[in-house]
């Protein structure tokens, strides 16, 4: 009687072999990373902090608004790193509800950020010009 039973999971595909996951031995887009992908984002991700360290420490730049900028730019390079090779996301994770969730997050932010340097900015051309008078007047 057993073997007529595993002659029937054998017909129909129910062997003990198969449990229904598909996908063995296939690289999958849901890939979680291996210890080359993980090495890879470390040794990215250290580059992209060591080189705004000498940047700013050696100051191999004259402006600091320039500075600023290549930091920033450097930042953002680092955050994609970190997005793709630790926390494994591209545009087809989750059918690409992750990518969208990241869009809108990225204009949020971004959205924010500028709003809030502008408002400093012109918080210090405004106010401090007054304030720099008064400690003239102040001075004997």
């Amino acid at each position: 009687m057993s073997d007529h039973n595993h002659n029937h999971e054998q017909q129909h595909g129910h062997g003990h072999d198969d449990h229904g996951h598909g996908h063995h031995g296939h690289e999958d887009h849901h890939d979680h990373g291996s210890l080359r992908s993980y090495a890879t984002g470390f040794v990215l991700a250290v580059i992209l902090t060591v080189i705004p360290f000498w940047l700013v420490m050696g100051k191999v730049f004259a402006s600091s608004s320039t500075a600023a900028f290549v930091l920033l730019a450097l930042g953002a390079v680092q955050i994609v790193v970190h997005m793709v090779y630790f926390l494994h996301m591209n545009s087809k994770s989750e059918g690409g509800w992750n990518m969208l969730a990241l869009i809108f997050t990225v204009m949020m932010v971004v959205i924010a950020m500028s709003g809030s340097i502008w408002v400093m900015f012109h918080l210090n051309h405004n106010m401090m010009p007054g304030m720099m008078q008064d400690a003239m007047h102040q001075m004997p």
